[in-house]
């Protein structure tokens, strides 16, 4: 039988493990960062990528002030594999946080696995709208935007320069069908024909014919990454772009610039962020990008480095014990770090209230490819429209 002193001695060191415990699990933090890095929307992927990677740098490589891991992870554009990959960093590599997603399918399959476990998960890309409604969760914060919000400002420009009969593609899944259903709210005009295309899809000529014979003032599309080179690239050859004006969001864009050249002169888009925008933060993101890896950020680069800055302040304002998800929460919630969009603040259902610009491909410095200018600002600290849905209250 142990003596009463060596008792105390022993119950001293069991309780001093278990504090200890928490402070020595928090020495590392471990993030998981999932994207698409292979197939033809591998460029999206490595964008997103190489961002986490700047975001890091300029964090000293500590994110909260913590040593960190980052294990990114392919999901090829599927959903199964996106889930596949996410059980895994939750259950082999014990990750912390989750965070990236490019496609609204992946993230929809993803988000339930990961806040069940008690995670945090915060998306760099995909919006999609249940997620910003009826499905919101209180674990779930998104440093991009819901799917609606820059086809709703595309379909405002539109509107506004009485622009009619348009002929509307899209992919069809979850962001193809939210994209059209935002340019629809406040596009008023006639729809000549709204078609929804195989994902993944690189063969438009069925589609090109079928739009020529229905003659469409104006096209709407959202084609993204290696979807969009294709589509644009076909769209040129055939001679379209000087028949029919196209109008697109997700489309041109730093990713697929580099690849359809000068085919992009002209375009207008509707989105967040840009590389020309004037907010400090976004400045250096810009130019510590092209310093490092070569090239002109696009705006998935930019939120995937948003989503670096926000766990960074959450996790310095529990002082890094990750295990408090309450404060976690609360932290993100004031979305109090140097956001490359300046500051902006969360919705009800953790989803930005932002500006959202008017931009064109013109003409970049002699010798290289065109570039995204901002026109003008569409929409001021636009709300989402499925929020009231949301029942999160705080």
């Amino acid at each position: 039988m142990l003596r009463k002193s060596t008792r105390i001695l022993v119950a001293g060191a069991i309780g001093a493990m278990f504090a200890a415990g928490p402070a020595i699990a928090q020495q590392k933090l471990k993030i998981g960062f999932i994207t698409t890095l292979s197939g033809p929307q591998g460029v999206i992927g490595k964008h997103m990528k190489d961002s986490v990677e700047i975001a890091l740098d300029q964090l000293g490589r500590k994110v909260g002030g913590l040593e960190t891991e980052v294990i990114y992870g392919d999901d090829q554009a599927k959903p199964e594999v996106g889930l596949q990959v996410a059980e895994e960093m939750m259950k082999k590599n014990n990750v912390d946080i989750m965070s990236g997603i490019i496609w609204s399918n992946v993230m929809l399959a993803v988000v339930p696995a990961v806040t069940a476990t008690g995670r945090i998960m915060v998306g760099a890309n995909a919006g999609a709208s249940p997620l910003a409604g009826s499905q919101c969760n209180e674990l779930y914060f998104s440093t991009s935007w819901n799917n609606d919000e820059s086809p709703e400002a595309m379909g405002k420009f539109m509107q506004e320069q009485n622009i009619n009969d348009v002929y509307v593609l899209a992919p069809n899944y979850q962001a193809g069908k939210d994209m059209v259903t935002g340019f629809k709210r406040y596009y008023k005009g006639r729809i000549v024909d709204e078609v929804y295309t195989r994902f993944g899809q690189t063969d438009y000529q069925a589609e090109l014919s079928q739009m020529r014979a229905k003659n469409p003032k104006a096209v709407f599309v959202f084609y993204p990454g290696g979807m969009g080179i294709q589509f644009l690239k076909q769209y040129s050859e055939a001679g379209l772009r000087g028949q029919f004006p196209l109008y697109s969001v997700f489309t041109v864009d730093e990713t697929t610039i580099p690849a359809i050249k000068h085919a992009a002169l002209g375009q207008w888009e509707a989105r967040f962020w840009s590389q020309d925008i004037k907010v400090p933060a976004s400045q250096k993101y810009v130019a510590d990008m092209k310093k490092k890896f070569g090239y002109i950020p696009s705006f998935y680069g930019a939120q995937s480095y948003d989503a670096i800055m926000l766990i960074d302040s959450a996790v310095r304002a529990v002082k890094g014990n990750v295990k408090d998800t309450k404060g976690m929460v609360a932290a993100m919630r004031k979305a109090n770090f140097n956001s490359v969009r300046g500051k902006f603040t969360y919705n009800v259902n953790h989803h930005p209230i932002e500006n959202f610009y008017l931009l064109r491909a013109v003409a970049g410095p002699v010798g290289q490819d065109p570039v995204m200018e901002i026109q003008r600002t569409i929409f001021e600290n636009h709300k989402d429209s499925y929020y009231q849905d949301c029942k999160m209250k705080w």
